[in-house]
């Protein structure tokens, strides 16, 4: 995971033409376009695979882990509805490129990743350190972050058969969950919940995608 470099005027141009074929796609949300146009993808990405930098595919990032492709990427952003002064945990760093886009919209951004050697990277990243609104834990995400909730918005970036009891309790009232659900051996559903005044939850399905399990634990 490479995590700096330079932004050539070739790099935004690549950017540009991925943010032409994700708007094609479906993503109509202008500031989840603009956010995705900010953020320079290859900066996450090994100089192995940096011709892939600007595909819209999801690329190896070592853990067993990959950078999201970026269609996802902006999918689950749009299905959140990010106001300015949220604040959002995100379940599952990576390659820290889904909480940079997420950091270009504004508000408070908590991500947890359970790979200590992912988590190390994140600290070498003069990128990353740029991005103020960003706080990095490492830990169990089926835990979250109960000393900084409630959340505005919860995103998870793995795949999760079963809704984590600790995140519906850590987020706030009329907020969102956004997650992909079901068993890791087919497609999952992309689903947002919503937490109504009187505690109860709504439950919407969209799309289909495929993501790598949300493992409990955390591992060195």
């Amino acid at each position: 995971m490479e995590i700096e470099g330079i932004d050539t005027v070739r790099h935004q141009l690549l950017r540009q033409r991925l943010i032409a074929e994700v708007r094609v796609k479906g993503i109509t949300d202008e500031e989840v376009l603009v956010a995705l146009n900010a953020v320079p993808r290859h900066f996450f990405i090994d100089a192995r695979h940096q011709d892939l930098a600007y595909a819209d595919r999801p690329v190896p990032i070592g853990q067993g882990q990959t950078i999201s492709q970026p269609y996802t990427v902006a999918y689950q952003t749009q299905l959140l509805e990010v106001e300015h002064t949220d604040n959002i945990l995100e379940i599952g760093t990576g390659s820290a490129y889904q909480a940079s886009v997420l950091a270009q919209i504004g508000g408070e951004i908590f991500t947890i990743e359970r790979q200590k050697k992912l988590f190390e990277k994140y600290k070498k990243s003069s990128y990353l350190r740029s991005l103020s609104n960003i706080h990095f834990f490492y830990g169990d995400g089926h835990e979250g972050l109960p000393e900084f909730a409630p959340f505005n918005k919860i995103l998870v970036t793995a795949a999760a058969a079963e809704i984590p009891p600790a995140l519906l309790e850590q987020l706030e009232v009329n907020g969102h969950l956004v997650l992909p659900f079901g068993p890791v051996d087919q497609l999952q559903m992309m689903v947002r919940i919503t937490k109504s005044p009187d505690g109860s939850l709504t439950k919407e399905t969209f799309n289909r995608f495929s993501f790598v399990p949300m493992l409990q634990g955390t591992s060195e």
